[in-house]
């Protein structure tokens, strides 16, 4: 549609001095066929018309001022007439009025008319004044006035009327249900009706909880019933699309309306939620589609601001596995905190890189230097090196190797990469006096049935361990699934159903804890400004969610039934659990020291028998090594709460 918007330019717009936003909705116009003349053809049409209308606009005003009478001369009159022509010419020309798209006139095109019509009347009452008994006249000119806006107003708003009544699209127009009557719900239907052009969306009704807002209208859109009529409504009114416009849902609310809007065959969309609405206004490009994250139900993390900037602000900052999920998405959170340098540490270039650029990009005039670092955890010597270059006051530990069933297959490389490459960089944050040093861990580290559970659950030993001699703060963080994240059920669910299905679920009644990627990240970042050292942060999760229920709402979501996506068992694989843990056995659920966030401490395990297993792995069978893995852990009595430690 770009690639020679040259063509419908206007020639003089090329020549100097032309509007470019004008010009520019004119060429679309012309595009898409609603004009049908050059821009010298259409200036010469609207000023043929205008000069008909104001001189029409002046004997009708001297005839219903002065009707039957010969009071007021024919030279008078036209006298008037030929000042008021010239005077509306000029002032038509500096309002713009014959370089607006009136297709899409609204109260600034009015405004403009309303400007150019009085001067053109008061430069022609002068001339009136100067010519003749002004006195005789002078009525008439007030009564032309009126004549004047309405004459010139209808002419140019008729056009948009009958753009928007009778002239058919190129395209055809989905039906389209808002739910929400609220101002949210009230700019979308405008939006999409001013750019029916530019969208396929057309809005026909509105839907909304408010008893008073029932059978009202919004730009002549009715709003035909409650939420709960969403199926009804949907099916009486042939609607193919419905969009959800209420930013300041919470809790479960969302997920209750997405049940409603599932029990049709509609696309459904949304607008982004308040705490992701930044710039306070709603706009038609701002629709997305529902995502699983979105009926998490969960309450945003109000994090608190002040502490955060204190401790991050003009601080150099490392985070570790910086190509990663929430590695990325810590990067992206401490940014917006201001710190004075932020290192990207991790092994995959190209992750790297694109974190790197992603950064540069969003921040290029912040002030943050930017240092992308190519290393692997696993060379103790590199990590030394980094830290002594860079001295950061703060680590996030994110590398880590999480998935469960590939470290079942390789628990050699789990022991690198978890185990002796969260000592190799704790180390070298001890070594350095970094201030604060913080492990991102998981759940599957309390009662771990798996590889990965127990390399993680011992690298929370490792830390704990250097937090007793260490100046710096060591503590580690503890959270479930993370949703969208590389390896987790969300991104193997969608290829599955764009492939056409079977999704593949585990078992009927497994369970996991969700949590979004960002919300995690923020209160990694929060955890770490509670740290006093040896800790063992635990988010707050939330209710654990069936994952059939999860791949039922994404099969939903993606404009499919069941039926056209069947889900399939396969059966629980090696080193999974039915369902998750955030806290052992012996857990007291004390008061969280910070919103969603609660601390623990476990009981000490001899380093040695650590550091044995470290210098040893290599010569364990797979079997033997997970074997060993577990005694470790298994050594300790797990989890002795410590409020507040």
């Amino acid at each position: 549609m770009f690639t020679k918007i040259h063509e419908y330019l206007p020639a003089d717009y090329f020549l100097g001095g032309g509007n470019l936003q004008v010009a520019y909705s004119t060429a679309i116009e012309r595009q898409e066929g609603v004009l049908f003349m050059g821009y010298k053809s259409r200036l010469g049409l609207l000023m043929l018309l205008d000069s008909v209308i104001v001189t029409t606009a002046i004997f009708i005003a001297s005839w219903v001022v002065y009707p039957y009478t010969d009071v007021v001369s024919m030279d008078a009159i036209i006298i008037s007439a030929v000042a008021l022509l010239i005077f509306h010419h000029v002032f038509a020309y500096i309002f713009k009025l014959y370089n607006k798209v009136w297709a899409y006139a609204s109260v600034g095109e009015l405004i403009a008319i309303v400007q150019a019509v009085t001067f053109s009347v008061l430069g022609a009452t002068i001339v009136q004044y100067l010519a003749n008994d002004f006195s005789i006249y002078r009525r008439a000119l007030l009564v032309t006035w009126m004549l004047h806006i309405i004459f010139i107003g209808g002419s140019r708003f008729v056009w948009r009327v009958v753009r928007d009544r009778y002239i058919k699209d190129n395209h055809e127009h989905k039906r389209t249900l808002i739910v929400g009557a609220g101002a949210a719900g009230a700019m979308i239907a405008r939006q999409l009706r001013d750019q029916s052009k530019e969208t396929e969306l057309q809005p026909v009704a509105f839907v909304d909880d408010d008893l008073t807002k029932q059978r009202m209208q919004l730009y002549n859109i009715p709003v035909q019933g409650k939420v709960r009529d969403i199926p009804e409504v949907v099916g009486d009114m042939h609607i193919e699309h419905i969009v959800i416009a209420i930013p300041s849902l919470r809790n479960g609310q969302l997920k209750k309306i997405v049940d409603f809007c599932n029990q049709t065959n509609a696309k459904v969309q949304m607008i982004p939620k308040i705490e992701d609405l930044m710039t306070g206004k709603v706009t038609v490009s701002s629709l997305k589609n529902v995502e699983v994250e979105d009926l998490l139900g969960r309450e945003p993390v109000q994090l608190d601001i002040r502490a955060i900037s204190k401790y991050v602000s003009e601080q150099t900052v490392m985070v570790t596995g910086a190509g990663g999920s929430i590695g990325s998405e810590i990067c992206r959170q401490v940014m917006k905190f201001s710190p004075s340098k932020i290192i990207l540490v991790g092994h995959g270039e190209f992750s790297i890189y694109t974190i790197d650029m992603e950064l540069r990009g969003k921040y290029r005039d912040a002030g943050i230097e930017i240092v992308p670092v190519i290393g692997d955890v696993q060379d103790r010597d590199r990590m030394f090196e980094i830290m002594e270059t860079y001295k950061p006051r703060i680590v996030y530990h994110a590398a880590a190797h999480k998935h469960v069933p590939l470290m079942e297959q390789n628990p050699h490389e789990a022991v690198k990469n978890n185990i002796i490459g969260t000592k190799n960089v704790a180390e070298a944050a001890d070594t350095f006096g970094i201030h604060t040093f913080v492990l991102v861990s998981t759940d599957k580290a309390v009662n771990p049935t798996n590889v990965m559970g127990a390399t993680k659950r011992i690298a929370e030993m490792v830390i704990q361990d250097l937090a007793v001699r260490s100046k710096t703060k060591f503590t580690a963080v503890r959270f479930g699934n993370v949703l969208g994240s590389r390896g987790s059920v969300i991104p193997l669910f969608k290829k599955q159903i764009a492939n056409g299905g079977p999704v593949t679920v585990t078992d009927p009644e497994m369970t996991r804890y969700f949590m979004t990627i960002p919300e995690a990240s923020r209160l990694v970042i929060q955890a770490g400004t509670l740290a006093k050292g040896g800790e063992i942060f635990v988010l707050d999760m939330g209710e654990p969610v069936k994952i059939v229920d999860l791949a039922k709402n994404l099969i939903k979501l993606s404009g499919y039934t069941e039926a056209e996506i069947p889900i399939q068992f396969s059966g629980i694989r090696p080193g999974e659990k039915m369902y998750e843990e955030l806290l052992g056995e012996d857990e007291v659920h004390s008061e969280a020291v910070y919103e969603k966030i609660y601390v623990g401490k476990t009981s000490a395990v001899d380093q040695d028998v650590i550091r044995g297993i470290m210098n040893t792995f290599e010569n364990y069978t797979r079997k033997d090594l997970k074997d060993a893995l577990m005694q470790i852990v298994y050594m300790e009595h797990d989890y002795v709460t410590v409020k507040g430690s």
